[in-house]
């Protein structure tokens, strides 16, 4: 099992948000029979089972062991992955598309961006694992409380010049063997986790994540 998967299939992705299918996926972190799980949830082992070959023909659960029991074979499945991302590849006729309304300062913008990352980081996890090799990619995650509005501003203009600075250090379009990367930085304001967001918190809490991932599979092997 692995630890994440992207879902970027809209049939895969149907099939997992179904509610009682949901519900399997995350019985199924160890290896369960339909018996068990429709004890677990409260279904007729029928349905579990329906439930099951659906979720298998879309590669979200996989066979880990058959075994008899009296006269009939027992069937343990197991989840491919222990949690799923749904890829906007899913949507793909109404994904959003960051190259077609560029601004550093949309909430939109933002969003699109997210989105190309969940897309193009779940190929290459697909495609590092099919390739067997490991996938180069950093991210960074942290909170900044900003004092006024106008702090925040400057942060962002440094965050920029930093950056910029950064990548024409490093950039060499020339060198034999290089990998391109594809480099994503977002400020938006921080969510808490169990009160609504007020207009002040909108202006002074912000969560700054940075984000580096391989452009390519072949490139993916381990430094």
């Amino acid at each position: 099992m692995i630890d994440v998967a992207v879902i970027a299939d809209a049939a895969a992705a149907e099939a997992a948000l179904e509610p009682a299918r949901a519900r399997l996926l995350a019985q199924l972190t160890e290896p369960r029979s339909a018996s068990m799980l429709a004890a677990e949830v409260g279904l007729p082992r029928q349905k579990v089972n329906y439930h099951l070959r659906t979720l298998e023909r879309h590669g979200l659960v996989e066979l880990v062991e058959e075994r008899r029991k009296g006269n009939v074979t027992e069937r343990l499945l197991r989840a491919a992955a222990a949690s799923y991302v749904i890829s906007p590849s899913a949507l793909a006729a109404v994904a959003p598309d960051p190259a077609r309304a560029p601004d550093r300062l949309s909430a939109g913008w933002l969003l699109a961006l997210a989105a190309q990352l969940v897309r193009d980081v779940g190929d290459l996890i697909t495609g590092a694992a099919r390739a067997q090799k490991k996938l180069a990619t950093f991210a960074m995650d942290g909170r900044v409380r900003f004092a006024s509005a106008t702090d925040r501003a400057a942060f962002t203009s440094e965050l920029v010049a930093a950056v910029t600075s950064l990548v024409a250090k490093y950039h060499d379009e020339q060198a034999e063997g290089g990998r391109e990367h594809h480099l994503v930085i977002a400020v938006h304001p921080s969510v808490p986790a169990s009160t609504v967001t007020t207009a002040s918190t909108v202006t002074t809490a912000s969560t700054v994540t940075t984000a580096s991932t391989a452009s390519t599979v072949a490139e993916n092997e381990e430094t």
